[in-house]
């Protein structure tokens, strides 16, 4: 596929991202995957270097800026408070060309002080208790959830701003469906006790509203109880590709009964690679055994798991004894056009991040995909702090480019070019906290993205399609 095709074809829900294949071949070997990758070879110009920032707030490529549109503690539309631990997000096209933007928030149960209910919980009767789903035996209601904001791009002001499911446990990533919802994800299998009602550890579905709208706090039972991070959906099939965020996770499919209803039940899978039973693709320098190659694609094949009943919190220990594989802290995932990447925050051999790709079958999800296995590979494994480190939530820019926030304090937002080149586009200046959410506007034109620790929302212009190289 030459360039221009590419380019064109990639859009808010597809990339190729080819061109990272150089990177890759250059790693193909254990030692190469070191050599090549600590060097700052592919360390490109990007946007250009990043400009210091007199707020001391976000350091940006000049042409840039930036705009806080919501942060914790202010009153929202509904009457409720902007909650806390903001993370994951996607956007939606709304009405009259404005966005309507679902961000998660990542709160425990004790996290009062950052819910949405007011410093005393006092606005907690404002909320029917049935539209809690765990409402804490009255006592102690869980602050996890979401709110959605309606974002108009001319004024570059909220126009509305509610919250849009209650009552779960630190809401962490999720992903966008294609029939216009947000799947969000509890990072947390807490179960029933003296403060809380209900089993934690599901996705949860939530409509893309530009009017207030709560939604029916109800599980994803099928998809699985596990540490939940991030999701993707392929918008042929509907089926459902999910990370999990433990040092010894998986990766699991939800295969739908009916495509886009989600609650009416499914297969759920782990990811295995053919012939290797219980393989090791952390790639961790301790680790027994032979190490994932840096550009070979590996066939892998699912395993049927019955995910609804772990009430031990054993999914991963099952799966894992069935032959499925393992990997380090699986977070941010995407789909592309008959493949999808996802980060695992603390692999490779010094522990610093990989990128997967994952190249489905020609009959993926059939009962003869066996026949043409899907492949999974190493992207890229960068051993090397200067170029990125510990890739967390990821998405895709609309011309093509990898853009990934990292989990860490004082962190970066980092593009990935189609051709290997890996530059840095933001830089947190103002707060020891990490980025989350990374989400482009459906026209591609501004970039939305959490600080965590504060609870800021951040509109970031410039011009995406002037990118160093880019040619469209």
């Amino acid at each position: 596929m030459d360039r221009r095709r590419f380019l064109t074809r990639t859009s808010h829900y597809s990339l190729g991202f080819f061109g990272l294949q150089a990177f890759a071949v250059g790693c193909n070997s254990e030692k190469s995957s070191v050599d090549a990758n600590l060097s700052n070879d592919f360390l490109q110009e990007g946007y250009g270097p990043l400009i210091d920032d007199p707020e001391a707030t976000l350091n940006l490529p000049e042409g840039f800026s930036y705009r806080v549109i919501s942060s914790k503690g202010s009153m929202m539309t509904d009457g409720f408070v902007v909650p806390g631990a903001a993370d994951g997000m996607a956007t939606f096209p709304g009405p009259d060309g404005k966005i309507i933007i679902i961000r998660n928030h990542e709160l425990s149960q004790g996290n009062v002080a950052d819910g949405p209910y007011g410093a005393n919980k006092e606005l907690l009767s404002k909320i029917n208790p049935d539209m809690v789903y765990d409402y804490g035996r009255g006592k102690t209601p869980c602050m996890g959830g979401t709110t959605t904001l309606v974002y108009n791009p001319v004024t570059q002001q909220v126009e509305t701003e509610y919250l849009s499911l209650a009552g779960t446990l630190r809401n962490c990533a999720g992903g966008r469906t294609p029939w216009n919802s947000w799947i969000t994800c509890e990072e947390d299998t807490s179960s029933p006790n003296n403060e809380r009602e209900k089993w934690h550890g599901y996705a949860f579905e939530v409509s893309a509203s530009s009017t207030p709208l709560l939604a029916a706090p109800t599980p994803l039972l099928g998809m699985g109880r596990f540490n939940h991070e991030a999701v993707c959906v392929d918008p042929r099939s509907g089926i459902v590709y999910q990370t999990e965020d433990r040092g010894d996770g998986l990766i699991y499919r939800f295969i739908p009964y009916v495509k886009g209803k989600l609650q009416d039940g499914g297969r759920l899978q782990a990811l295995a690679i053919k012939d290797r039973p219980g393989y090791e693709t952390r790639n961790w320098a301790d680790l027994p055994g032979d190490k994932m190659i840096i550009g070979n694609k590996y066939e892998i094949e699912w395993l049927d798991i019955d995910g609804i009943d772990a009430p031990d919190d054993d999914l991963r220990y099952r799966g894992f004894a069935k032959g499925a594989a393992r990997f380090a802290r699986g977070e941010g995932i995407w789909f592309g056009e008959n493949e999808f990447y996802f980060a695992c925050t603390n692999g490779g051999r010094l522990e610093h991040g990989q990128i997967f790709r994952y190249q489905l079958s020609p009959n993926e999800g059939q009962s003869n995909e066996g026949e043409q296995p899907a492949t999974l590979e190493i992207f890229i494994e960068p051993n090397n702090t200067d170029l990125i480190e510990s890739a967390d939530n990821l998405t895709i820019s609309n011309h093509g480019d990898l853009v990934i926030c990292e989990d860490k304090s004082a962190s970066r937002i980092v593009g990935v070019t189609p051709e290997g080149g890996i530059y840095h586009i933001a830089k947190n200046v103002g707060y020891k906290s990490e980025f989350a959410g990374a989400t482009f506007s459906p026209d591609g034109k501004i970039l939305f993205v959490n600080i965590q620790g504060p609870g800021l929302t951040i509109a970031i212009t410039g011009p995406w399609d002037k990118r160093k190289g880019l040619v469209i």
